[in-house]
């Protein structure tokens, strides 16, 4: 006989508690799924321990009936060809960066960072999850095919250049690396952006094609031995003060899953959000540190220099909806909730 149907928040209650009743209920009512996951980054590096985490507390939540194989990036197919391999069925679902992919969709410009926007992560954070950002996140993916789990949310990135970068007016001129949103708004800047892939930054930097890039957060950027190559680290992250890369599967794989592992999808996705911001925010506190152990300089840069700079990239901001109504209502969301946090006047 089939079980009566469970509310949504029953369900999620049901798949995070803590008991070892739910994975044996799991076990007897929901056939085993595997599925294929490839990440953004590379293999043994920080975040990819956390996708590995990921991927084991779905298993746990599921009673090991939904097993997630993962890979690292480029591992299945090259990075920039996750989006058409998932939609395309290739594999069943991806760690992504929405930027990537806001020349082609315009909303997801605003699902990935806000340059000289929200402060905090959990401000962002809290837009998802409290001011309707997972449902319109959602409405942007689906023509794709595609459906968005959940962002993983953490702070700034820095910015490392070749060259000093002390204030806003020194970014004119110089070449950088950057994607989404950044590229519009350092553009906005007197930047020549070169949106390169992450698996390039390093050789750019290194062989002088780029002046600064952005690429990860800072203890990422040291295992990637951005200090080899970039001797200045320019704090606060301006660029990319908050950060969401995002989980999105298949959207007709996701559809076929139990309702079960859908809310262990989520669930896991929004505990791995947690803990990495937790662990970014620790090591950030010691990671400069073996920047200039190893001979870099930290700049940070005037609070009031990046405060009058933001204008000019609301600008920015509204010229990178390309007049589209989805990315015009997100950015319109997002104003409206930076006004009421007091971030914008």
């Amino acid at each position: 006989m089939k079980p009566p149907a469970i509310p949504r928040r029953g369900l999620l209650k049901t798949a995070l508690a803590a008991s070892a009743a739910a994975p044996l209920a799991l076990h007897a009512q929901s056939p085993a799924v595997t599925w294929r996951m490839q990440a953004l980054w590379d293999g043994g590096t920080t975040p990819q321990k956390y996708e590995e985490r990921f991927v084991a507390r779905v298993a746990e939540l599921t009673g090991g009936r939904f097993k997630i194989n993962l890979f690292a990036a480029g591992q299945i197919v090259p990075a920039a060809q996750a989006f058409d391999a998932v939609r395309g069925g290739a594999f069943e679902m991806m760690k992504t960066f929405d930027g990537y992919e806001a020349g082609k969709i315009p909303a997801f410009a605003f699902t990935s960072t806000i340059p000289f926007g929200f402060a905090e992560s959990d401000e962002y954070e809290a837009w998802f999850y409290e001011r309707g950002g997972l449902e319109l996140v959602r409405q942007a993916y689906a023509p794709a095919g595609l459906h968005y789990i959940a962002p993983t949310v953490y702070g700034q990135e820095p910015l490392h250049s070749k060259v000093p970068i002390r204030k806003i007016a020194d970014l004119a001129g110089k070449k950088g690396r950057f994607v989404g949103l950044a590229s519009t708004v350092m553009g906005a800047m007197g930047v020549a952006v070169t949106p390169l892939p992450t698996g390039e930054v390093y050789s750019a930097l290194d062989k002088g094609v780029i002046d600064m890039a952005d690429r990860g957060d800072l203890t990422a950027n040291f295992e990637a031995g951005l200090a080899e190559v970039a001797k200045f680290v320019v704090v606060p992250g301006f660029h990319q003060p908050t950060t969401a890369t995002a989980y999105v599967a298949n959207r007709g794989a996701h559809d076929r899953l139990p309702a079960e592992f859908k809310v262990a999808l989520a669930g896991a996705a929004r505990e791995v959000s947690a803990s990495l911001r937790q662990h970014i925010l620790v090591s950030d506190a010691t990671v400069l540190a073996k920047y200039a152990a190893k001979g870099c300089e930290i700049i940070r840069f005037n609070p009031a220099d990046v405060a009058a700079a933001r204008p000019k990239a609301m600008e920015a901001w509204r010229t990178a909806t390309k007049g589209d109504a989805l990315a015009t209502r997100i950015l319109d969301s997002q104003v409206a909730f930076m006004k009421e946090l007091g971030l914008l006047g």
